[in-house]
């Protein structure tokens, strides 16, 4: 009956991409996506930004702001515009909110990520190759979903016991046992053939949940967190598809019918059927490319743990992705991921001497997973960008030294070396550099510590101050590296 609710699915999922190809025209869909704090956000409402103002710059004599972007640099954007998204049952990404956010009297950083969310942009341009050069237009719809619903995609291939068993192995690690140590010791002391009971599942999926919430705090900074929809349950908090918690049962018994293990399994199972497979079918099986934003800056911070962690979160989130060669016929019916680009945000809170070394930490995470993507036929990179720079770059002198700085104001609250900044005020910060071998960032034990043991700290800042153009709009923010985004996601596709 499955394979046949499959075959129903795929087909469904095909009349489904015929269907969208045709009235959307010439365009695709692409996936933005990351872990936690990655800057999904803004990266879309930057990218909209650029687009849309691309050919307003030109008309102004300003310079190119997307020097990289092939059809900006050659100046053949004739608009660019926002368009009612393609789904009426999917949320509008709030671009206009988030602008407002990041340019208002008291500019911040928009809320994260915790839904799907979607915006068409529509870009007039002149075609210079193909079959028919000339005007044309050109559609890209942005697909917004949290990072940790895409770690849930290998959980279709695994059974209750088998997720409980890889569960407990990762939360016995030392990065994590403190923060499982209570979860554990109350479902140490569950006999898993009890009669099944509520009370018992309600709090072992709370213990469960704060386990995982207390892994992905700002101080700890691990990756590897499925079921995602446990940190972000949105109209299905406190339903029984998310009150479950594994268990540990001996390897290759079965669960008596009525009893708490077999009430962990049929939630677990729903879960996967009514949380994990329709995202699946309705949106991450209809996407075209992709880009994975990584936090790995915070992971730096964190310690080598933190970044082997996001390294298998990484291996996960990769592995996911239907990849292959598209063309026209694996578009229509059996869409497939034919490049993704891997990102390492907030590049700007490092001098640019140490971006290269970046995406070379980038490489030695993505490195395996990269490997089996290519494989695949699908084509991968990696860069070190930041969609909205917000800091600059200064020479201080110290004594006889000179020093490579950024300068920005930080966030309210964030300390270094004792000082904690008001948020206001701008201040000089040298982050350090990055080892030169990516490989020295892996080695160690454990976590930083407050304190640390590196010579790099990094931390947050708040938007650039917005610049305004003589229509009286925001202009688009500084970046570093959007362009090269642009032209590997989607600039082949406007020659």
């Amino acid at each position: 009956m499955s394979v046949l609710t499959d075959l129903f699915s795929e087909a469904r999922g095909s009349a489904a991409n015929i269907a969208e190809v045709i009235a959307r025209g010439r365009g695709l869909r692409l996936g933005v996506t990351g872990l936690s704090r990655a800057g999904k956000t803004v990266f879309i409402t930057a990218l909209a930004q650029q687009l849309t103002a691309l050919a307003h710059a030109a008309a102004e004599g300003r310079k190119n702001p997307l020097p990289v972007f092939r059809v900006a640099a050659e100046r053949r954007v004739m608009s660019g515009r926002l368009e009612p998204q393609p789904d009426d049952d999917v949320a509008r990404f709030a671009y206009e909110d988030h602008v407002a956010a990041l340019t208002g009297p008291d500019r911040h950083w928009p809320q994260s990520t915790r839904q799907i969310s979607e915006l068409r942009l529509r870009l007039d341009f002149d075609r210079r190759a193909g079959w028919s050069p000339g005007p044309s237009s050109f559609v890209i719809d942005i697909v917004d979903y949290p990072g940790e619903w895409l770690l849930d995609l290998p959980l279709l291939e695994k059974s209750y016991a088998d997720w409980s068993r890889e569960t407990y192995q990762a939360s016995a690690v030392a990065a994590r046992a403190a923060l499982a140590a209570e979860w554990r010791g109350f479902s140490a002391g569950l006999d898993p053939n009890a009669p099944e009971d509520e009370g018992v599942a309600r709090r072992a999926a709370e213990l469960f949940t704060s386990y995982l919430r207390a892994s992905r705090s700002d101080r700890y900074a691990l990756s590897t967190l499925p079921p995602g929809r446990f940190l972000m349950p949105g109209d299905l908090e406190g339903s029984p598809a998310l009150t479950f918690a594994p268990l540990q049962t001996p390897e290759g018994s079965r669960a008596a019918k009525g009893s708490l293990a077999a009430m962990m399994e049929r939630r677990y199972e729903a879960y996967k059927s009514h949380v994990v497979k329709p995202f699946f079918r309705d949106h991450f099986a209809r996407l075209d490319r992709q880009i994975v934003l990584v936090d790995a800056l915070s992971a730096l911070n964190s310690g080598p743990e933190a970044l082997r962690d996001l390294q298998r979160a990484l291996d996960e989130v990769l592995a996911a992705f239907r990849v292959g060669r598209g063309n026209a016929l694996n578009r229509l019916f059996r869409p497939k991921i034919d490049r993704i680009l891997v990102a390492a945000t907030k590049a700007d809170h490092l001098h640019h001497l140490s971006h290269d070394r970046l995406e070379a930490i980038l490489r030695q995470l993505t490195a395996r997973a990269i490997s089996r993507a290519d494989f695949s036929g699908a084509k991968v990179d990696v860069v070190a960008l930041a969609a909205i720079r917000a800091t600059r770059e200064a020479a201080v002198r110290r004594g006889r030294e000179t020093l490579d700085a950024i300068v920005g104001a930080p966030l309210k609250g964030e300390m270094l070396d004792g000082q904690i900044f008001d948020g206001e005020t701008e201040a000089a910060i040298f982050p350090g550099q990055l080892p030169a071998d990516p490989r020295e960032a892996f080695r160690g034990d454990g976590l930083a510590t407050p304190e640390g043991d590196a010579d790099y700290r990094f931390l947050r800042f708040r938007p650039p101050a917005p610049a305004f153009g003589t229509d009286g709009k925001p202009l688009p923010p500084p970046h570093i590296r959007l362009d090269r985004a642009c032209q590997f996601l989607f600039g082949d596709r406007l020659s």
